[in-house]
Protein backbone atom coordinates (compact mmCIF):
# COMPACT_ATOMS: atom_id res chain seq x y z
CA UNK A 1 0.00 0.00 0.00
CA UNK A 2 3.00 2.55 1.25
CA UNK A 3 6.05 2.72 -1.35
CA UNK A 4 7.51 5.42 0.76
CA UNK A 5 7.56 6.93 4.65
CA UNK A 6 8.24 10.61 5.32
CA UNK A 7 9.24 10.92 9.11
CA UNK A 8 8.98 14.13 10.93
CA UNK A 9 12.63 14.27 13.07
CA UNK A 10 12.37 16.19 16.44
CA UNK A 11 9.99 13.92 18.62
CA UNK A 12 9.88 11.54 15.78
CA UNK A 13 12.90 10.19 14.68
CA UNK A 14 14.77 11.55 17.43
CA UNK A 15 14.17 12.49 20.94
CA UNK A 16 15.81 16.23 20.37
CA UNK A 17 13.28 17.39 23.55
CA UNK A 18 16.58 18.14 25.62
CA UNK A 19 19.08 19.32 23.15
CA UNK A 20 16.30 21.92 22.59
CA UNK A 21 15.50 22.72 25.66
CA UNK A 22 19.35 23.05 26.50
CA UNK A 23 20.37 25.46 23.83
CA UNK A 24 17.03 27.29 24.44
CA UNK A 25 17.94 27.84 27.82
CA UNK A 26 21.74 29.06 26.97
CA UNK A 27 20.41 31.78 25.05
CA UNK A 28 17.82 33.09 27.45
CA UNK A 29 20.54 33.38 30.05
CA UNK A 30 22.52 34.78 27.74
CA UNK A 31 19.97 37.61 27.21
CA UNK A 32 19.05 37.57 31.11
CA UNK A 33 15.80 35.99 30.88
CA UNK A 34 14.39 33.21 32.97
CA UNK A 35 14.74 29.89 31.76
CA UNK A 36 11.91 27.66 31.05
CA UNK A 37 11.49 23.69 32.67
CA UNK A 38 12.66 21.42 30.25
CA UNK A 39 9.68 19.52 30.13
CA UNK A 40 7.55 22.53 28.69
CA UNK A 41 9.22 22.73 25.55
CA UNK A 42 6.89 19.46 24.45
CA UNK A 43 4.56 22.10 23.94
CA UNK A 44 6.53 25.01 22.72
CA UNK A 45 8.52 23.31 19.57
CA UNK A 46 7.20 21.79 16.49
CA UNK A 47 6.61 24.81 14.61
CA UNK A 48 9.96 26.45 13.49
CA UNK A 49 12.32 28.05 15.38
CA UNK A 50 11.08 31.51 14.64
CA UNK A 51 7.70 30.37 16.47
CA UNK A 52 9.83 28.31 19.12
CA UNK A 53 11.54 31.58 19.88
CA UNK A 54 7.84 33.49 19.84
CA UNK A 55 6.47 31.20 22.07
CA UNK A 56 9.48 31.46 24.44
CA UNK A 57 9.45 35.05 25.20
CA UNK A 58 5.83 35.35 25.61
CA UNK A 59 6.14 32.59 28.53
CA UNK A 60 9.44 34.58 30.11
CA UNK A 61 8.51 37.99 29.57
CA UNK A 62 4.75 38.91 27.91
CA UNK A 63 5.71 41.50 25.29
CA UNK A 64 8.31 41.85 23.58
CA UNK A 65 9.83 43.64 20.27
CA UNK A 66 11.07 42.25 16.97
CA UNK A 67 14.75 43.09 17.85
CA UNK A 68 14.84 41.21 21.18
CA UNK A 69 13.11 38.37 19.20
CA UNK A 70 16.10 38.69 16.56
CA UNK A 71 18.68 38.85 19.10
CA UNK A 72 17.21 35.62 21.02
CA UNK A 73 17.47 34.12 17.80
CA UNK A 74 20.92 35.18 16.83
CA UNK A 75 21.97 33.85 19.66
CA UNK A 76 20.06 30.40 20.35
CA UNK A 77 21.49 29.97 16.43
CA UNK A 78 24.82 30.18 17.61
CA UNK A 79 24.28 27.87 20.22
CA UNK A 80 22.36 24.96 18.41
CA UNK A 81 24.99 25.45 15.32
CA UNK A 82 27.93 25.06 17.20
CA UNK A 83 26.68 21.59 17.92
CA UNK A 84 23.46 20.72 16.44
CA UNK A 85 23.79 16.24 17.65
CA UNK A 86 24.02 17.52 21.63
CA UNK A 87 21.87 15.62 23.88
CA UNK A 88 19.70 13.71 21.15
CA UNK A 89 19.18 10.31 21.15
CA UNK A 90 17.08 7.48 18.21
CA UNK A 91 14.07 6.50 20.03
CA UNK A 92 13.85 2.63 21.27
CA UNK A 93 13.59 0.54 17.77
CA UNK A 94 14.13 3.27 15.34
CA UNK A 95 16.98 2.42 13.76
CA UNK A 96 15.82 -1.23 13.51
CA UNK A 97 12.53 -0.33 12.34
CA UNK A 98 13.96 1.90 9.18
CA UNK A 99 16.64 -0.80 8.49
CA UNK A 100 13.53 -3.52 7.90
CA UNK A 101 11.83 -0.83 5.94
CA UNK A 102 15.05 -0.20 3.53
CA UNK A 103 16.01 -3.39 3.34
CA UNK A 104 12.04 -4.20 1.40
CA UNK A 105 12.92 -1.35 -1.04
CA UNK A 106 10.79 1.35 0.89
CA UNK A 107 12.16 5.02 0.01
CA UNK A 108 12.86 6.81 3.43
CA UNK A 109 12.39 10.95 4.05
CA UNK A 110 12.72 12.83 6.43
CA UNK A 111 10.61 16.77 6.29
CA UNK A 112 11.53 19.10 9.26
CA UNK A 113 11.15 22.49 10.24
CA UNK A 114 14.22 22.55 11.62
CA UNK A 115 17.02 24.14 9.64
CA UNK A 116 18.05 22.36 6.52
CA UNK A 117 22.06 22.46 7.55
CA UNK A 118 21.50 20.86 11.09
CA UNK A 119 18.83 18.30 9.69
CA UNK A 120 21.26 17.23 7.72
CA UNK A 121 23.60 16.89 10.22
CA UNK A 122 21.51 15.41 12.56
CA UNK A 123 20.58 12.61 10.48
CA UNK A 124 23.70 11.70 9.16
CA UNK A 125 25.25 11.77 12.48
CA UNK A 126 22.46 9.68 14.16
CA UNK A 127 20.87 7.49 10.84
CA UNK A 128 24.10 7.48 8.89
CA UNK A 129 24.05 8.78 4.96
CA UNK A 130 22.66 4.89 3.47
CA UNK A 131 18.94 4.60 4.95
CA UNK A 132 17.16 7.85 3.70
CA UNK A 133 16.82 9.01 0.02
CA UNK A 134 16.36 12.40 1.16
CA UNK A 135 15.92 14.99 3.92
CA UNK A 136 14.78 18.36 3.68
CA UNK A 137 15.08 20.50 6.72
CA UNK A 138 13.50 24.28 6.78
CA UNK A 139 14.75 26.18 3.44
CA UNK A 140 14.18 29.06 1.34
CA UNK A 141 11.49 28.90 -0.99
CA UNK A 142 9.79 25.84 0.88
CA UNK A 143 7.10 27.09 3.18
CA UNK A 144 7.73 25.05 6.52
CA UNK A 145 4.54 22.68 7.48
CA UNK A 146 1.88 22.25 7.95
CA UNK A 147 2.26 23.52 4.27
CA UNK A 148 2.42 20.46 2.13
CA UNK A 149 4.96 21.79 -0.16
CA UNK A 150 8.05 20.00 1.56
CA UNK A 151 6.30 16.48 1.55
CA UNK A 152 4.59 17.04 -1.92
CA UNK A 153 8.59 18.02 -3.43
CA UNK A 154 9.78 14.74 -1.61
CA UNK A 155 7.37 12.84 -3.42
CA UNK A 156 8.33 14.01 -6.26
CA UNK A 157 11.60 13.80 -5.48
CA UNK A 158 11.12 9.87 -4.53
CA UNK A 159 8.91 9.44 -7.64
CA UNK A 160 6.08 7.83 -5.51
CA UNK A 161 2.59 9.38 -5.56
CA UNK A 162 1.75 11.36 -2.88
CA UNK A 163 -1.47 8.48 -2.14
CA UNK A 164 1.09 5.41 -1.80
CA UNK A 165 3.55 7.69 1.08
CA UNK A 166 3.09 7.59 4.77
CA UNK A 167 3.45 10.33 6.51
CA UNK A 168 5.02 10.17 10.45
CA UNK A 169 5.25 12.55 13.04
CA UNK A 170 4.18 13.30 16.56
CA UNK A 171 2.29 17.16 16.34
CA UNK A 172 -1.15 18.22 14.83
CA UNK A 173 1.74 20.47 12.55
CA UNK A 174 2.73 16.39 11.10
CA UNK A 175 -1.31 15.45 10.71
CA UNK A 176 -1.81 18.50 8.95
CA UNK A 177 0.85 18.37 6.92
CA UNK A 178 0.23 14.61 5.81
CA UNK A 179 -3.26 15.45 5.28
CA UNK A 180 -2.53 18.67 2.86
CA UNK A 181 -0.31 16.92 0.52
CA UNK A 182 -2.84 13.89 0.22
CA UNK A 183 -1.33 11.39 2.33
CA UNK A 184 -2.39 9.02 5.00
CA UNK A 185 -0.59 9.70 8.38
CA UNK A 186 0.73 7.86 11.37
CA UNK A 187 1.21 9.95 14.42
CA UNK A 188 4.05 8.62 16.67
CA UNK A 189 2.94 8.64 20.79
CA UNK A 190 6.81 8.28 21.92
CA UNK A 191 7.25 12.36 21.00
CA UNK A 192 6.03 15.26 22.21
CA UNK A 193 2.22 15.28 22.20
CA UNK A 194 -0.48 13.03 23.24
CA UNK A 195 -3.45 10.68 21.52
CA UNK A 196 -5.52 12.99 22.04
CA UNK A 197 -3.42 15.92 19.57
CA UNK A 198 -3.09 13.01 17.23
CA UNK A 199 -6.11 12.08 17.19
CA UNK A 200 -8.27 15.16 16.77
CA UNK A 201 -6.02 15.77 13.87
CA UNK A 202 -7.53 12.80 12.18
CA UNK A 203 -4.08 10.69 12.51
CA UNK A 204 -4.66 7.74 10.42
CA UNK A 205 -2.75 5.55 12.24
CA UNK A 206 -1.69 5.77 16.23
CA UNK A 207 1.97 3.98 16.80
CA UNK A 208 2.79 3.15 20.05
CA UNK A 209 6.53 2.08 19.49
CA UNK A 210 8.40 2.49 16.08
CA UNK A 211 8.11 -1.15 15.20
CA UNK A 212 4.56 -0.82 14.46
CA UNK A 213 5.44 1.11 11.34
CA UNK A 214 6.76 -2.33 9.93
CA UNK A 215 3.03 -3.94 10.07
CA UNK A 216 1.39 -1.07 8.47
CA UNK A 217 3.45 -0.60 5.59
CA UNK A 218 4.85 -4.66 5.06
CA UNK A 219 2.04 -6.15 6.19
CA UNK A 220 4.18 -7.67 9.03
CA UNK A 221 1.94 -8.63 11.71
Amino acid sequence: MYRACIFDLDGTLANTLYSIANFSNRALRACGYPTIDPEDFRKIVGDGADTQMRRMLTRVKGAFTEEELSHLRTIYDGYYAADPTDRIQPYDGMMDTLQQLHAKGIRLAVLSNKPHAWTVSIIQTMFGDKLFDCYYGQRAGIPKKPAPDGALRIAEELGVPAKECLYIGDTNTDMKTGAAAGMDTAGALWGFRDRRELEENHAVYILEKPTELLGIVLGDK
